[in-house]
């Protein structure tokens, strides 16, 4: 109930906000995508049992920051370094969901032993 009542508010919020600027939209697509990355992460460490809400929310906030910071770096040193930070988070994100989809599927696809075995080595591949 608690996600779906920020759904709602992070809607509300997103159409009385201005639209972004070319000024500042490197550095909300860096945020997003370092965002993004830790969603994923989080997902992974939830599918495996693992999640930590601590580790998760400073992970959430340092690599949004860190992100933002190195683009704004780069742009005072006249050097693109949010393309360096695309590419990797861009990376992480296919990669963290490339393991979601082999965990989602060993949890929901291959439930008799049989299946199990057969997909275990297309999984591994």
């Amino acid at each position: 109930m608690l996600t779906i009542i920020f759904l709602l508010l992070g809607a509300y919020v997103g159409t009385i906000v201005p639209d972004i600027t070319t000024n500042i939209s490197q550095y909300v697509a860096v945020a997003i995508l370092a965002a993004f990355d830790s969603v994923f992460g989080g997902i992974i460490s939830n599918m495996n049992k693992k999640f930590n809400f601590t580790v998760f929310i400073t992970g959430f906030f340092t690599n949004t920051f860190l992100a933002a910071f190195l683009t704004y770096l780069g742009n005072k040193l006249g050097i693109n370094i949010y393309i360096a930070a695309i590419v990797v988070f861009g990376t992480r994100i296919f990669n963290n969901f490339t393991i979601i989809r082999h965990l989602f599927i060993k949890k929901y696809f291959f439930k008799s032993e049989n299946l199990l075995k057969i997909g275990q080595g297309l999984l591994e591949k």
